[in-house]
This record gives C-alpha cells, sequence and structure tokens, in this order.
C-alpha cells in the first residue's frame, strides 16, 4: 500500500457514482476515516520539493527532482561568528563596487563530497556505511584565507570562496574514506584535485569576469587587513555531516587524548631527554 493511495482514500460519500452516473444497490454503512498515523506513516519517503525559482533567487536545480530520490552530499558545517559576518559584509559591499550584487550564504561548510542522489532505502545502509568509514578520522584545524572564484558545473552560478591554504592532507584523508562509501553505491566520486573552500555568497549566472582582476585582489587584500584575521580564519573541524533530502546525520570527530600530546612533546625533546637515567 503506497503512501499515495492512503492519502487519496476519502471519508465522503459515494461521489465517484454519481459523477460516473451508476445506479446505487441500497443504502452503504458510513465510511470511517483513516486515523492521521497511518496517512503520515509513509509520508517520510518522499522528500516534497517543488521547482520554483522565483523562490530561491534564480537558483536552478542541477539535476530534476524525481518522486523517491533523495539530493545527499557529505560536508563539515562552519558556526559562524560576529566577525566572520562582519568579514563577509565587508567582501559584498566591496564587490557592489565591481558592479557584482551577492547573496550571503545561508550555511557555511567545506565539501566533502558531490551533490549525489540516493532513493529512500539506500539512506541507511549508506549512512551507516560513511560512519564505519570515518569512525577513525580526528579533530584538526585548517586556515581559510585565500579568496577565489568559482561557478557550478552548468555555469548558472557563481560564488566568492575563502579556499584552504593548511589543513589540505587532513582533507583528502576523510574524502578518501566518502569516496570509498560511493565507490559502494555506485556513486560519483570527489572531484579529482578539489579546490576545499568555504562557500561565502553567490550570484546568478556566470560573472566569472568581473569578480576576477581587480575585484578579487581588493577583496584578498580585505581578508588579509581585517582584525585579527588569521585567528578569524584558523578553523577546528569537529565534525562531519551528511544531508540527505531533509533528514540530516552527524558524525563526530575524535579527540586528540593526552597520550598523543604526550608522544609529540617527547618527539620535540633532544634524544638526550627522551630517556632520562
Amino acid at each position: 500500500m503506497s503512501g499515495a493511495a492512503l492519502v487519496g482514500y476519502s471519508g465522503s460519500s459515494g461521489s465517484e457514482d454519481e459523477e460516473s452516473g451508476g445506479a446505487r444497490a441500497g443504502p452503504t454503512a458510513p465510511r470511517l476515516p483513516v486515523p492521521s498515523s497511518v496517512l503520515n506513516m509513509f509520508r517520510d519517503q518522499e522528500e516534497e520539493v517543488v521547482d520554483d525559482s522565483t523562490k530561491h533567487g534564480g537558483r536552478v536545480r542541477n539535476f530534476p527532482h524525481v518522486r523517491g530520490n533523495w539530493t545527499t552530499y557529505v560536508y563539515m558545517p562552519y558556526e559562524a561568528s560576529e566577525d566572520f559576518l562582519e568579514l563577509l559584509e565587508l567582501l559584498i559591499s566591496h564587490a557592489r563596487t565591481y558592479a557584482v550584487s551577492l547573496t550571503a550564504m545561508e550555511e557555511f561548510h567545506i565539501s566533502l563530497s558531490q551533490s549525489v542522489v540516493l532513493r529512500y532505502h539506500w539512506i541507511t545502509p549508506f549512512v551507516q556505511s560513511l560512519k564505519q568509514h570515518l569512525a577513525t578520522a580526528y579533530r584538526f584545524f585548517c586556515t581559510v584565507d585565500q579568496v577565489k572564484v568559482y561557478t557550478n558545473q552548468n555555469k548558472t552560478r557563481t560564488f566568492v570562496g575563502l579556499e584552504v591554504s593548511s589543513g589540505h592532507p587532513q582533507l583528502l584523508e576523510l574524502v578518501s574514506g566518502v569516496d570509498r562509501v560511493m565507490e559502494e553505491f555506485d556513486l560519483p566520486t570527489f572531484y579529482k584535485n578539489p579546490s576545499f573552500h568555504i562557500s561565502l555568497a553567490w550570484c546568478v549566472g556566470d560573472l566569472t569576469d568581473r569578480l576576477e582582476g581587480q575585484c578579487l585582489q581588493k577583496l584578498q587584500e580585505t581578508v588579509d587587513g581585517f582584525e585579527d584575521s588569521a585567528f578569524l580564519l584558523r578553523i577546528q573541524w569537529e565534525q562531519i555531516r551528511c544531508k540527505s533530502g531533509n533528514k540530516l546525520f552527524s558524525f563526530p570527530l575524535r579527540q586528540l587524548g593526552p597520550d598523543f600530546f604526550r608522544s609529540s612533546q617527547l618527539l620535540q625533546l633532544p634524544l638526550a631527554s627522551r630517556n632520562p637515567p
């Protein structure tokens, strides 16, 4: 029994017979309404999507929505501070002087996968596999301080982002684990030689020519000259998330224990000091 069939069930009297000209055989017992718990039983198996680009700034979906398909991607979330948002406002203001109107991102993250499509019954095993492959990953720092311009694959949107300048090996290791999960489900892996970054703002269309050159130079100078930018843009990553339709899954990264720090300090000591009498 499908969710659509349940929702379509009506408790009214036989209007279908009246419209089709059918004759009633006699009085019938009234139909009982379907309990709401039954109506909602299968509702979460569908990702409710309305393709109307006018409702979200003219953005266009990279692939059409198909009932039963859930758009899915893996990423590391970043909770923006007030100082970070202040820097973002400065960048948007400077871009406006070069005739580019940018819209700030609603959320900030570093992507660890492409957007892929999962069938509903794949979600649970997909998430379980992610949990297994990411179980040994530790928290780490990276620096995002290089302004860069990006476009999506079909050139319908342009982004201004902050590219990672340190922490690249750790990110590649995480992507390797995510890619193995993608291969298990015959899904596209991440880009080769990826430019890890946090997208800050976007605009519709390909406006790369306007944003690069003098505009990009001005944006980079703004980042470099922002108060405490070196501290602000050095980020510790503590979790990985997977979003599939309206479902959100979190995978905390492991904390480095005291044994790790003791061994690190020991390695920094002169050889003669490592084994005291």
